[in-house]
């Protein structure tokens, strides 16, 4: 994966895109707040490509968080992925959402928990020792104690805003409290540094996490699958 490349990260509240070679220099830029993901993602890339001094026709792909997370964030970042993409027909990489957070965090092993409500949160733990990354556990849907349960691993941290949330059942397990998104680098950026090591081609749809509300509500009236559900 040689040249530029740009990376979006959209699944939670603080969404950030990110320019750069593929593990190497990237600059990037945070979009604080769900309401403004849309309207500010493309003069975010702009941005970022006026810094950078590349326009965008010098630019060989797009990165993409793959989810677990918002319903509207992950559509907006695929969407403008996707958007971009079309008329050159560049390719468009998929990186777990999670990973991404992970990656930024800057320890190992490390658990990231983003909130899923229900007393649940999307959560999964890496360890990115020696320059590889393994995945204790895949991304799923846990509460802390559960997560906590998949493995006798302990992380150095827990990061992501369902940590937060579920700030007494965190420090149960790992003494330490947990570490909010805001603090850490643009995730977007950390996507680009993983897209060699753990990139894919994206399925039609993000991975969201669980079903939304109205498909939900639709297959139990109807008593099966909505047709071409997301997974």
């Amino acid at each position: 994966m040689k040249g530029t490349w740009i990376a979006f990260d959209t699944a939670t509240d603080i969404a950030s895109v990110a320019i750069g070679s593929v593990g190497g220099a990237v600059v990037g830029r945070v979009i604080r707040g769900a309401r403004q993901q849309a309207a500010q993602i493309l003069p975010t890339v702009h941005d970022l490509l006026a810094t950078a001094n590349v326009s965008l026709s010098q630019v060989d792909g797009f990165i993409v968080g793959d989810g677990p997370g918002s319903f509207t964030g992950l559509r907006i970042g695929w969407a403008t992925a996707f958007g971009l993409a079309h008329d050159r027909r560049l390719p468009v990489i998929a990186v777990p959402s999670l990973l991404g957070a992970a990656h930024a965090a800057g320890v190992t092993p490390v658990a990231v928990c983003y909130d899923a409500l229900r007393g649940q949160v999307f959560g999964a733990i890496y360890d990115f020792a020696s320059n590889r990354v393994t995945t204790l556990v895949k991304p799923d849907l846990f509460t802390i104690p559960e997560l906590a349960s998949r493995t006798r691993v302990r992380p150095v941290n827990v990061v992501g805003d369902g940590a937060e949330r579920y700030r007494e059942a965190v420090l149960t397990w790992t003494g330490r409290e947990p570490v909010g998104l805001e603090v850490l680098p643009p995730i977007a950026g950390s996507l680009l540094a993983l897209a060699s090591l753990a990139g894919y081609p994206p399925d039609p749809e993000p991975f969201y996490g669980r079903p939304a509300e109205a498909q939900v509500k639709w297959e139990k009236s109807h008593g099966r699958p909505l047709p071409h559900s997301s997974r």
